[in-house]
């Protein structure tokens, strides 16, 4: 492969008056932009900026402007959810930058690949792909302000340091403000990349730092957030507007016999029953169709929709029709007993599990899960003179623009996607079938604003559903419980699904979540896929397959150190081996997160470094009360490395009480250690919630749960006592990796070590559920 580089074009937007209505009179304006044409000269180049493959490449332009009265303002073009995104990267910004945190705003991008490349807010990369070009544009900018408070003051440019918000001139003090360099410094040509000096650690005053809340910023929407006045997707006012929700089809693929509305129409408040058109299957990221009930406001439209008399062809849905999800489970645990796709060997599987002293199976079973996001779907839609207005909380504002468009036969350039903040996302809003709902109907009633909202049950009911899995591994052990053999099947419906024929088989990037990677130094390993169909609507959800494969893989760890009758901890070591680098494409071609292989190879020493950190925290083998115990699990996902102790008592009535936490992350550079800290807590819960209770079941092809009362996700009582959160590796030489998904998954096979550590019973089924009732 081709020497991997990167290739980033700064601008002066004021200077070239470039995308009109940007650049303010007097202000200085600076872009960051991938250009991709400047690596045609690297022969058959496989990975373009910060290490991601060509079909991921971001080719956005990223602004940070400088009005005259000195505010900096910095544009986010990632969705913000939780994760911090809006504060961290302004944080960046406005650390090169040397600016004011006071005088620091975020202006939210709209939806536009052109000007900003791509903006799907997931894979945990947000900010491990803009940490560096929000340097260096900001570099860029202070650089400017510093030539040109020289060319002021006649001086060279090298007596010129910027502080903070001002521009220093070194031999005299004398100081001039951003504000008053910006017209100035926006006449100047950007500097070339190679010219621009990084300000170093030490100078930073914001990355990370963590106890020291003087110099510490605020969470930008943290006050509006905790007060009320944060704006979310359902909190968008506009004139004149009308309301919506939609009866969907019970069964993926079901599609409308008949409708009677008389009874809807009688409603005080409805004013027109409209069917929405569906796209049957694959459904990719369009409605599902249905009948919508519009109104002047959201009750009428739910009363209305209850007094629809529907008739639904449910014979439409094919084999969907007939999907019992117990059923389904025990076709892919039979499955599972025969061979699949092969996707990885090394050494003779069959030899090797024939000649072993002691021989190992176990099948672990997880079933679908739904997002169950904080703030259920909602989208408002405005069309008017053959021009589309969106307003909603999406991770993926580009997949929306393009929906919308196609949907309603217009350009792109002709729909605008404002982004609201998400009141969680988990992967479920980066399909925007909700979007293109609203847009639906905006177009039956042009001119006036329509709101489609989302009622918790029909989020539950007609999700993106996360796949449910079965997992059978084989491992085969000498007569001092040494492995010399690993066989794993692994059995999931595809998230390819939803874009085309079923593939029946995990695509790459699917296995590549924890599977194709499996890293243990075992002589001889079979990594199989059997088939599995998609009977509903496939999503990735939080961490995608690295939750089953870590739920299994770490499950069989404990299971086979419990045969040979050692420590739990030093087997895991052993399996892991001595401290090395594992270029991914030694293993197979697939998946690597979207990163440069040799940039990010899987580092077992870091894998290790994580799990000796939290086991020395949690205090691993000290004495615990009967009934109580501890758990480990460890997990490479995203291109982080993470390791999970959880303490753990099971009381007499089989209740789970999980009093301590201790989990170690390795990112790498640690930009927002306060973020990074919270990530990890609210993955430990997730992760907890999911294990304990969350499950969704499937009866004649109808989803049997549909709120709170049937779907249950944690509560306050299932959250860990104490959460102890201990980064490492904050070195400037790692490649920084992603934080928002890589802790959830060891968390599930911890909880289920802990649990059989405190009870001498195995879960492999979950949810755990009433499992440990006696």
């Amino acid at each position: 492969m081709s020497t991997y580089r990167t290739n980033l074009l700064l601008a002066n937007v004021s200077r070239r008056h470039f995308l009109k209505g940007l650049a303010a009179s007097g202000a200085l304006v600076i872009a960051a932009r991938w250009d991709l044409s400047l690596a045609q000269d690297e022969e058959e180049a496989s990975y373009g900026a910060d290490g991601m493959p060509h079909g991921w490449v971001d080719d956005p332009n990223v602004f940070i402007r400088i009005d005259e009265d000195g505010t900096v303002t910095v544009v986010n073009h990632r969705a913000e959810m939780g994760q911090g995104i809006r504060t961290s990267l302004v944080m960046v910004a406005a650390d090169e930058l040397g600016a004011d945190w006071e005088r620091v705003r975020v202006e939210q991008a709209i939806g536009h690949e052109e000007r900003y490349g791509n903006q799907d807010t997931d894979g945990s990369r947000s900010m491990r792909h803009w940490f560096a070009p929000m340097r260096r544009a900001a570099a860029a900018a202070r650089t400017m302000l510093e030539q040109a408070a020289a060319e002021q003051w006649d001086v060279p440019v090298a007596e010129c340091r910027a502080g903070v918000h001002v521009v220093i001139h070194e031999p005299t003090g004398r100081e001039l403000g951003f504000g008053q360099l910006a017209a100035a410094a926006s006449q100047l040509p950007v500097p070339e990349r190679d010219t621009l000096t990084l300000k170093p650690r030490d100078e930073w005053r914001y990355i990370g730092r963590e106890n020291v809340k003087a110099d510490r910023p605020l969470a930008i929407d943290g006050k509006d957030i905790v007060t009320g006045r944060a704006l979310y997707g359902a909190d968008v006012l506009l004139d004149d507007m009308l309301y919506a929700v939609i009866a969907r089809p019970p069964v993926y693929g079901a599609t409308l016999a008949s409708v009677d509305d008389s009874a809807a129409l009688a409603v005080p408040g409805v004013v027109r029953v409209v069917e929405v058109e569906g796209t049957g299957q694959p459904a990719g990221f369009e409605p599902l169709g249905g009948v919508a009930v519009v109104a002047e406001n959201t009750w009428a439209a739910i009363e209305g929709r209850r007094a629809l008399k529907i008739e639904w062809d449910t014979e439409s849905a094919g084999d969907n029709a007939g999907y019992d999800s117990i059923a389904y489970r025990e076709a892919l645990e039979r499955a599972a007993e025969s061979p699949g796709k092969v996707i990885r060997e090394r050494g003779d599987i069959e030899t090797a599990l024939a000649d072993a002293e002691t021989r190992l199976e176990a099948t672990y079973y997880m079933p679908h899960l739904a997002h169950a996001t904080m703030e259920p779907p909602a989208a408002l839609a405005r069309l008017v003179d053959g021009k589309a207005e969106i307003w909603a909380p999406v991770q993926s504002p580009q997949a929306a623009r393009d929906g919308v468009a196609g949907r309603l036969g217009l350009e792109p350039e002709d729909v605008t996607v404002n982004v609201t903040l998400l009141g969680g996302g988990f992967g479920r809003k980066s399909k925007p079938d909700f979007v293109l709902e609203a847009a639906s109907l905006a177009r039956e009633f042009e001119g006036r604003p329509v709101r489609v909202q989302w009622t918790r049950e029909d989020d539950i009911q007609h999700d993106y559903f996360h796949a449910v899995s079965v997992d059978r591994l084989e491992a085969g052990m000498d007569g001092d419980g040494k492995a010399l053999a690993w066989r794993h099947r692994t059995l999931s419906p595809s998230i390819g699904s939803l874009f085309g024929p079923d593939p029946k088989h995990k695509v790459d990037f699917e296995l590549g979540m924890g599977f194709t990677a499996t890293p243990f130094d075992i002589p001889a390993m079979s990594l199989e896929n059997p088939e599995a169909a998609a009977h509903v609507r496939i999503g990735w959800y939080r961490a995608v397959y690295n939750l089953p494969h870590a739920f299994a893989i770490q499950s069989f760890v404990a299971e086979m150190a419990e045969a040979a009758g050692h420590d739990h901890r030093d087997y895991l070591l052993e399996l892991l081996g001595p401290a090395r680098q594992i270029d991914p494409r030694e293993i197979n071609e697939g998946w690597n997160y979207g990163e440069d292989p040799e940039r990010y190879p899987v580092d077992i020493g870091r894998l290790r470094a994580v799990v000796e950190k939290a086991t020395e925290e949690a205090g691993w083998g000290r004495e615990l009360p009967k009934g109580r115990g501890l758990g480990l699990a460890v997990h490479h996902s995203f291109v982080s490395y993470t390791a999970v102790v959880l303490d753990v008592e099971v009381d007499d009535g089989g209740e789970v009480i999980v009093h301590n936490a201790d989990i170690a992350f390795d990112c790498g550079p640690q930009v927002n250690p306060e973020r990074i800290r919270a990530q990890m807590e609210g993955a430990c819960v997730m992760g907890i919630g999911n294990a304990l209770h969350s499950e969704i079941t499937v009866s004649e092809g109808r989803i049997e749960q549909d709120n709170f009362h049937q779907y249950l996700i944690p509560r306050i009582s299932h959250a860990p006592r104490t959460v102890r959160v201990h980064l490492i590796n904050d070195s400037p030489e790692a490649p920084m990796g992603g934080v928002g998904e890589p802790g959830v998954p060891p968390v599930t096979p911890a909880l289920c070590n802990a649990i059989f550590a405190a009870t001498g019973k195995r879960i492999r089924r979950l949810p755990i559920g009433d499992q440990l009732a006696s």
